[in-house]
């Protein structure tokens, strides 16, 4: 398990975002071009998970309910699945945590890239990544 503290002025969707991004950029360097699952992702209040077999998409309502969690510094714990590897993270106001069951070099790849990229204005995101784990509109 790593764990990072960072300063960030970003609003809380693209800091979500950010992270999903490059945990799922640097878990798809070693797992190759295997679907990125979000399996599930659970606040104080509630826990979000796929339905049935579908993927767990994060719907305009769920990004609002995450949204206001990340504003009140509340903790997001999410369950996400690449291949083989399951990685649970965690973030925090501005503290994230990452656990990978299969890699230790992922947890510290995935730290290392975060540790820049969030410290950015405008940190990289691939421009397709927001509708793969959004719903279509």
């Amino acid at each position: 398990m790593k764990t990072m503290e960072f300063e960030s002025g970003l609003e809380p969707k693209k800091k979500l975002m950010v992270v999903l991004f490059w945990t799922n950029r640097k878990a798809a360097r070693t797992e190759g071009c295997a679907p990125f699952k979000i399996m599930k992702i659970t606040t104080q209040d509630k826990t979000y998970t796929p339905e049935g077999r579908k993927l767990l998409k994060l719907s305009d309502e769920i990004l609002d309910e995450l949204e206001k969690e990340i504003e009140a510094d509340n903790p997001l714990y999410m369950e996400l699945n690449i291949g083989n590897e399951i990685i649970e993270a965690t973030l925090e106001g501005n503290t994230f945590t990452v656990s990978t069951q299969v890699s230790d070099e992922i947890e510290e790849e995935i730290i290392q890239k975060l540790t820049m990229e969030l410290q950015k204005k405008y940190p990289n995101i691939c421009e397709s990544f927001t509708p793969r784990v959004t719903p279509l509109e």
